[in-house]
């Protein structure tokens, strides 16, 4: 079965159907994103915050789930998926703090299928076929060239890409400050303590022997740390 068939089945299938009916009629017909009240509710749109796809949508915790649902009008839908003649904003982010401070977990939380991510330990393992903890020095000459790359394709809006997230340390006050100058970007600060971080660590089973590496990389940007 194609991917169309897929999810045009599940949204012809009766589950769907009175989950329809029972989103609008306890929540209104009424748009969560301009707030506009919706004088048909058939013409109400049932939006999927995580957007559905053939592996997701038998997952009734994505496809069926009230907490990954908006009402919207049709205009707002259109917005949301930049179409019939809306166009991507293109806003950048750039998501920072200490190792372990939670930045690649905050950008899942907040990104949507088809943002651009930009995260030095993932082009690590795009490269190497390493687990993001594990950072060949040798490769850092080429992996940094790729980061450079997708930075300018930032600077100067390259792609069709609808959002985009740069995942880094950024420790110096300066640096950052002047990236998100020259990417028009939003500063975003997981302000996790040093002590947090740790803990993280000693739990991270993934990290369990490279414990003192990372505790290395943590010590350093705390020490190096200009708010």
């Amino acid at each position: 079965m194609s991917k169309y068939s897929m999810l045009k089945s599940f949204y012809a299938h009766e589950s769907w159907q009175q989950f329809r009916g029972a989103i609008i009629a306890q929540r209104g017909p009424v748009c969560q994103k301009c707030h506009k009240v919706i004088g048909n509710s058939s013409d109400c749109i049932l939006h999927h915050i995580k957007e559905l796809t053939p592996e997701n949508v038998s997952d009734y915790n994505v496809s069926l789930n009230p907490e990954n649902i908006l009402i919207v009008c049709h205009d707002c839908h259109d917005k949301e998926h930049n179409r019939f003649g809306y166009q991507p904003e293109h806003k950048v982010y750039i998501v920072f703090g200490a190792p372990l401070s939670g930045k690649t977990s905050y950008v899942r939380e907040n990104m949507h299928r088809g943002d651009l991510v930009v995260d030095m330990d993932r082009l690590y393992g795009a490269v190497s076929l390493l687990p993001v903890y594990d950072k060949p020095n040798n490769l850092f000459g080429n992996v940094i060239g790729i980061h450079n790359l997708l930075v300018d394709n930032l600077k100067t809006r390259y792609g069709k890409w609808n959002n985009s997230w740069v995942i880094g340390g950024y420790a110096d006050r300066y640096k950052r400050e002047k990236l998100a100058e020259d990417l028009g970007a939003e500063l975003i600060f997981c302000n996790v303590c040093k002590d947090e971080c740790l803990r993280r660590l000693e739990q991270d089973e993934d990290r369990r022997y490279r414990k003192d590496e990372w505790k290395m990389y943590i010590e350093k940007w705390f020490d190096t740390y200009v708010a």
